[in-house]
C-alpha cells in the first residue's frame, strides 16, 4: 500500500479525532475513558493549531485519503547545553498496517525535521515496558535505550 506522510492541517482535525479514539483503546482505554468527540476535536485543534500551537504532527494518509497513522512532537529546551531537542510524544500506525516500513519512515521523517531545524541536537521519546513491540521495533531501526534517565509523572489535577 502507498502511503503519503505529510504535516497535520487543520482540515484533518475530525480524522485525528478519531484516530486519537483508536489509540487509546489501543492502549487499553475502556469505553468509560474515552473522551467525547467534541471535547477531543476541540483539544486537537487547539493542540495542533492554537495560538500558539502545543504540538506538531505528521499524519500518514493512505491512498483513500484516511489518517492511518501519526507521529505527535514538540520541541523542548534545553537539551544539550543551550540547543533544543524534537521529542516525538506519539508514534503510531494502525495495526492492518504495521510492518510495512510505514513507522520507520516517520522516524526517518522526524529526524530530518530535527536536522532541518537549526539548533535541534536530537529526537528523543519514551516507550511503555507494557508495550514490548515498541522497544523491539526502535531496537530493529538501530536505536538503544538511553541509560541514566528515570521517568516520573503526576497528574496536573485537571481533566
Amino acid at each position: 500500500m502507498t502511503v503519503t506522510i505529510r504535516p497535520a492541517e487543520k482540515r484533518d482535525v475530525p480524522a485525528l479525532a478519531e484516530l486519537i479514539e483508536e489509540i487509546e483503546r489501543y492502549y487499553g482505554a475502556a469505553d468509560t475513558d474515552i473522551q467525547p468527540i467534541d471535547e477531543r476535536r476541540l483539544q486537537v485543534e487547539e493542540a495542533l493549531f492554537g495560538a500558539p500551537p502545543l504540538a506538531s504532527a505528521l499524519l500518514v494518509e493512505d491512498e483513500a485519503g484516511d489518517i492511518v497513522g501519526l507521529a505527535a512532537y514538540s520541541y523542548l529546551w534545553p537539551a544539550a547545553g543551550s540547543s533544543h531537542s524534537l521529542f516525538l510524544k506519539e508514534l503510531y500506525v494502525r495495526g492492518t498496517l504495521r510492518r510495512q516500513g510505514i513507522g520507520a519512515r516517520l522516524m526517518g521523517e522526524l529526524r530530518a525535521l530535527a536536522a532541518a531545524r537549526p539548533g535541534c541536537s536530537r529526537v528523543e521519546w519514551m516507550a511503555d515496558r507494557d508495550n514490548p513491540g515498541a522497544p523491539a521495533f526502535y531496537e530493529a531501526l538501530g536505536f538503544s535505550e538511553s541509560e541514566g534517565k528515570i521517568v516520573y509523572r503526576v497528574d496536573s489535577g485537571t481533566a
